[in-house]
């Protein structure tokens, strides 16, 4: 009796990350277009994104970017989410948009609305593509991300080459991957100003949701809490019950979203043609060397039938 087939792959990978990491990275001093502005982080994120597309010569792929900075429908459940962050500068602004054509000259599908995160866009693909039997890679080394993770899918820190599935979140993060978000709407996420619920850290988060399971139970059975054997496990109660509503808002803003809309993109998101034309246009706006030129050349000279399917 044969085995069946495994799972094939999307992979989602979540590009604002990689380009911030190559904004602050590389010199922006020897990086410039044809008007003089600075194209660093367009290097960066082209290097990375060569370097993925030359090792797992992906079948299908989406590329979701953060359009959504100041305009995404958390502001709206709470002004202060991600408020402490500093605008992006108008030259990461036009890098950003660098970024997005290369994907697009690549072939390779790109995702972005000013209501939804990268987070959303990237739920919402794997959400659907679920449906025609793919399975996740989510290149991120966010820790967000995780709560979409299921059996089959594996979440990937590039940078430091670490790969983890569904059963490996408990180990990094004190709970299992379908607890992500009711762990942080207890604990809060200083990265994206959510305060969760004031003195409860990490430690008390993970405990709390190990013994009650989600959030909601622990809300119907606060009363427990102060017979836990937890340290200061009557204050916790106490400060369950005052800020009740506030980690039901912040979960709203951990949870990410499934049903975003996707604009043009749409499953199974598989990798077009390279437009060669464009693609060279591009790399003289942004002044690419001769060995990323030959390296994207490269690339584009796979077709997409042949490319294996890891």
């Amino acid at each position: 009796m044969s085995l069946p087939a495994p799972a094939p792959p999307l992979y989602l990978v979540d590009a604002s990350l990689y380009v911030f990491r190559a904004w602050h990275s590389m010199p922006a001093d020897g990086f410039h277009d044809a008007d003089g502005w600075p194209t660093n982080a367009v290097h960066g994120f082209a290097r990375f994104l060569l370097d993925l597309l030359e090792r797992e010569r992906p079948r299908h792929i989406a590329i979701a970017f953060d359009e959504a900075l100041d305009s995404c429908f958390r502001n709206a459940l709470y002004p202060a989410y991600k408020a402490n962050r500093d605008p992006a500068p108008a030259e990461l602004k036009r890098q950003f948009a660098y970024c997005k054509a290369l994907c697009a000259a690549l072939g390779l599908p790109v995702l972005a609305h000013r209501e939804y995160e990268a987070d959303d866009l990237i739920g919402t693909a794997l959400t659907r593509a679920r449906g025609d039997g793919f399975r996740g890679v989510i290149v991120s080394a966010d820790k967000d991300l995780s709560q979409l993770l299921q059996a089959n899918d594996e979440q990937w820190d590039y940078a430091r080459g670490q790969r983890w599935g569904a059963a490996g979140v408990k180990a990094r993060h004190g709970v299992h991957a379908h607890q992500v978000a009711d762990y942080l709407a207890l604990c809060g996420d200083a990265v994206d100003n959510i305060p969760g619920v004031p003195g409860i850290g990490s430690k008390t988060a993970a405990v709390l949701l190990g013994h009650f399971g989600s959030l909601d139970a622990l809300l119907e059975r606060i009363d427990e809490v102060a017979f836990l054997r937890l340290r200061g496990a009557a204050t916790v109660a106490a400060r369950l019950r005052e800020h009740r509503a506030q980690a039901l808002l912040c979960r709203q803003l951990s949870t990410i979203t499934r049903d975003a809309p996707l604009e043009d993109a749409a499953p199974p998101f598989a990798r077009a043609s390279v437009d060669t034309g464009t693609l060279s246009a591009f790399a003289d706006a942004v002044g690419f060397g001769p060995m990323t030129r030959r390296r994207l050349e490269a690339v584009g000279d796979r077709p997409t039938a042949a490319m294996p399917q890891g």
